[in-house]
């Protein structure tokens, strides 16, 4: 498998899931080469990209048209063919794909309609498959867990906080520290 580093990505103003958290998120995600997965708020879509390199088929799904047109930037720079990428908001994009669609789904960014974007995603999701999501707030972190619990998913939550050397020196500076919940779906949509 290819681990594309921070810098390898175009980037521009986008937020983008840094190097180690998006390798520790994708692999909450339990990927196999036969995966369809779904980026729900890609950015600069270096998760999607990097999940393109590990799967089958990534769709990923992004409001804004800046970090839209990185993601496309970035599909092509690493030659992701199996990447779609679709403009639009998540809930109206979401109820345009099929119930039991997807062995992984991975939330990135919401746009303050997290609980909503949860239970359509549940839907999408195949019995079986895993949703990650990706948090700075204890506050989004505490709602997405409650949102999951109620879904009956047997969550994980992992914090982790990065921190890194600054050009060469034994100084280091740290990244925002990350919630990453998971949870399998046990249930079918019924």
């Amino acid at each position: 498998m290819i681990y594309i580093k921070d810098e390898e990505f175009i980037r521009g103003k986008v937020p983008m899931t840094k190097e180690e958290v998006r390798i520790l998120s994708i692999s909450k995600l339990e990927l196999k080469d036969s995966s369809k997965v779904l980026d729900v708020g890609a950015g600069t879509g270096s998760v999607s990209v990097q999940m393109s390199k590990m799967c089958k088929s990534v769709i990923a799904i992004e409001k804004e048209q800046d970090a839209f047109d990185l993601i496309l930037e970035n599909k092509n720079k690493f030659n992701c063919d199996n990447l779609e990428v679709i403009l639009g908001e998540a809930l109206e994009t979401l109820n345009n794909f099929p119930d039991d669609n997807f062995d992984g789904i991975f939330i990135g960014g919401s746009g303050g309609n997290l609980e909503e974007i949860i239970k359509v995603s549940h839907n999408r999701l195949k019995k079986l498959g895993k949703i990650v999501l990706n948090f700075i707030t204890l506050d989004n972190c505490y709602k997405a867990c409650e949102t999951l619990k109620a879904l009956n998913y047997n969550i994980e939550i992992t914090q982790v906080n990065i921190s890194k050397n600054i050009k060469g020196s034994y100084m280091l500076t740290s990244n925002n520290g990350i919630f990453i919940v998971s949870g399998r779906k046990e249930t079918t949509n019924e």
